[in-house]
Formats: C-alpha cells, structure tokens, sequence
C-alpha cells in the first residue's frame, strides 16, 4: 500500500484514562477509612463534574465505560457522565483495582515517608518494593496488564472512558509510552485527572497526561497526591 494511503487510512481509538476524584482516607479522629469503600468527598464530586463538562464543551461522545468497581472510581464515572449529559452502562474490573497498602499501624513512624512515596521514587528494583507494606509493584503489573491487554483487544469501543487509579494508570502510561511492563511513579496523577490514549493496530500514542481541568496549570501544587496524603496521616495519627 501506498504510504500516504496507509497515513490516511489509519484510524485510532482513543482511551480517556481518568484517575478518580478526591477522597478522605483518614477521618477527623485520626481512624483510616477502609481504602476499598473510601467515596468521593465534595471536592472530589466537583473536580469529576468538571471534567465532564469539559467533555461535553469539546463534544467528546463515550461509546463504553469501565471502573475498577471501587466507589472512588464508579462514582466520579457517574458524575462525569451527568455532567456531560451522556447515559451509559459503567462496567468494572476488579483486576483494575489501585496497588493494595499494607497496614499503617505496622509500618514504625520513622519508616512513614519511605513507606508512603519510596516506591514511586524508586529507580531500580522497581518491582520488589511494596507500597505501604502491601502489594509490590510487580504484583500490581501481573494483575493489571493482562486486563488492559484484553481491554485493547475488544472491538465494542472507540472512545472508552477509563476510571482507574493514580498507581494503576502509571503503570497503563507506561505501558502506553514503552509497550512494555514497566511503572512511571515519578509522573503525578492529580485527582479526576484526565490522560489521553490513541489505540492503533499495534500501537499506542499518548495524547495528553495529568490533565486537571480545575487546575490547568497545577499552579497551587507543589507536593505530590502521596507526599499530601502522608501529611494527612502524620497529621491525623497526632489526634488518634
């Protein structure tokens, strides 16, 4: 084939990977909300509803949706949906499910930072490190790549709405950018973010990564989603 032709044939999907709004996962005693049924908090419904009115002012249409089935994820879905003015069945995969922490209470306080942002610092070894004592980065991979591997390979999307989680799309940017397993724990995923992915046969193209669209600029933001959450912790542990 002609390669011009070949150029103009090509048709790409396009997958708008979102990470959830915010959340609080500590309550004001100090006590840990369980991470599996933490939901959106006000700012976190109104950064998700943003998002879907910028959808709805670019007139981006979603033929599927799918979460991780955490309410974190389906109820930012739902807002963005309302928001844009599109109906549409959500679908879940719990294999999408955020990297799954350890127990707070058992990590000594002088272990908290390295426990809290070590593993997106780190460099080598990248999937042996454990994120709060949980699950390990190479754990996190062989659960979520092979879903993400069988979502490309459906044929009943052309623009997919994806609501997963901030160590979960790092792991599918990388994915994305490499075609290969790896982890990008240096770049941030703000809350209700929004990532964009062109899917072609036997490639991939990222569009546009930590779009925020109450913050365009993160001009406010110098600390990083978990550099905030473990100050909300060390905050919180004074109370309890």
């Amino acid at each position: 084939m002609d390669p011009l032709t070949a150029l103009q044939q090509t048709r790409r999907r396009r997958i708008v990977l979102m990470r959830h709004g915010s959340v609080d996962y500590f309550r004001p005693d100090g006590s840990a909300v369980p991470p599996q049924g933490v939901p959106l908090n006000d700012k976190g419904r109104s950064q998700a509803e943003a998002a879907g009115r910028l959808f709805a002012q670019c007139g981006v249409h979603f033929d599927a949706v799918l979460t991780s089935g955490l309410p974190r994820t389906l109820q930012t879905a739902e807002a963005v949906l309302a928001a844009a003015g599109q109906q549409l069945p959500i679908g879940s995969d719990e294999r999408l499910q955020e990297i799954r922490p350890g127990r707070l209470d058992a990590i000594p306080r002088e272990q908290l930072a390295q426990a809290f942002v070590g593993v997106f610092n780190a460099d080598a070894d990248i999937e042996s490190h454990r994120f709060l004592g949980g699950e390990s980065i190479g754990e996190l991979l062989d659960r979520v790549l092979p879903a993400f591997d069988e979502l490309l390979l459906r044929d009943d999307w052309h623009c997919l709405l994806l609501v997963l989680h901030g160590g979960v799309n790092r792991a599918l940017i990388a994915r994305a950018l490499t075609g290969r397993r790896g982890f990008l724990g240096r770049m941030e995923q703000a809350p209700a973010c929004i990532n964009l992915i062109d899917v072609g046969e036997g490639d991939m193209v990222l569009r546009g990564t930590n779009i925020a669209p109450t913050q365009w600029l993160h001009q406010h933001e110098r600390l990083t989603t978990m550099e905030k959450l473990l100050a909300q912790y060390l905050r919180v542990s004074q109370v309890s």
